[in-house]
């Protein structure tokens, strides 16, 4: 079960990776983050009440505000990287973040046997070849690699962070929405700031586009929640350093649907990233 969770979570991630950058292409990254969490948000906190989940907050939810806090500021040094760097280089960095739940994950005592790490090695690889490295070009600014690391060891730390922010179903849901709700106060106060620096929060053809867009909006953020979710049950299903490897699939998700729905063609390093990284499940499903 955790292998079908973990690759669940992949699913979900690359999917509202892909609609998110999609959505950014015409309105403002942190646009899209605030509005999209907090439609997250509104269901959420339906669900909380339906279920009564609110009756489970004990000290455990403070993992969920660090996850919600961190969250926002990972995804914008991962934009402002993207900014300055080429996307070739910095999308494969940014899936180095998995080495942060696999690091924990081998320091509370999970260990994976030999096809498994074997595993772990040869997916991790393929994720990195996945998001399309630039072997060769312009040397990249030291800050854009620099933000990217930032970025990646944010997006891991939130990969560890809502692991730990529960451990019954209910209890789930409500550490999802404390995450959401601190997402949408960081991201509302980024965006706030950002404003008044002179920056954009709506597109060029105004709120009316927001509106039109909110389907979009609320399956990236609704998408992100429940990859949280697969991803929480299958670290307290199984090892963590399994689970997490797994979820980290997701930039293989992202560049097939480029290629399904934009007819974006795969490079050979892309490919060959695709077929490691099946090569590494298979091995961390059988190990």
């Amino acid at each position: 079960m955790t292998a079908l969770f973990a690759l669940a979570t992949s699913l979900l991630w690359g999917l509202a990776d892909f609609g998110g950058g999609l959505l950014t292409r015409r309105i403002p990254a942190l646009t899209v983050v605030v509005v999209s969490q907090a439609l997250a948000v509104l269901v959420l906190g339906s669900i909380v009440l339906a279920t009564g989940a609110w009756t489970e907050a004990g000290p455990q939810l403070w993992y969920a505000v660090g996850a919600g806090v961190v969250g926002p500021a990972a995804m914008l040094a991962f934009y402002k990287a993207l900014a300055l760097g080429p996307m070739g280089v910095v999308s494969p960095l940014g899936s180095l973040g998995v080495v942060v739940p696999v690091s924990v994950g081998l320091l509370v005592g999970d260990r994976p046997g030999l096809l498994q790490f074997a595993g772990i090695a040869v997916a991790i690889l393929g994720v990195v070849l996945a998001g399309g490295p630039e072997l060769r070009g312009a040397p990249v600014q030291r800050q854009a690699v620099l933000l990217t690391l930032i970025a990646a060891f944010g997006f891991g730390s939130v990969m560890t962070l809502i692991a730990e922010a529960s451990t019954t179903v209910t209890g789930l849901f409500l550490a999802l929405f404390v995450q959401r709700v601190t997402n949408v106060l960081v991201g509302g106060g980024a965006l706030y700031a950002s404003v008044r620096r002179g920056g954009r929060a709506l597109p060029e053809g105004g709120a009316g586009v927001v509106r039109a867009a909110l389907p979009a909006l609320a399956f990236v953020g609704l998408a992100d929640v429940a990859a949280n979710g697969t991803y929480a049950i299958a670290a307290q299903q199984g090892p963590v350093t399994v689970a997490a490897v797994l979820a980290s699939l997701y930039p293989v998700v992202t560049a097939l649907a480029a290629r399904g729905v934009l007819k974006e063609r795969l490079r050979a390093v892309q490919a060959a990233g695709a077929g490691l990284a099946l090569v590494g499940t298979v091995l961390l499903a059988t190990g």
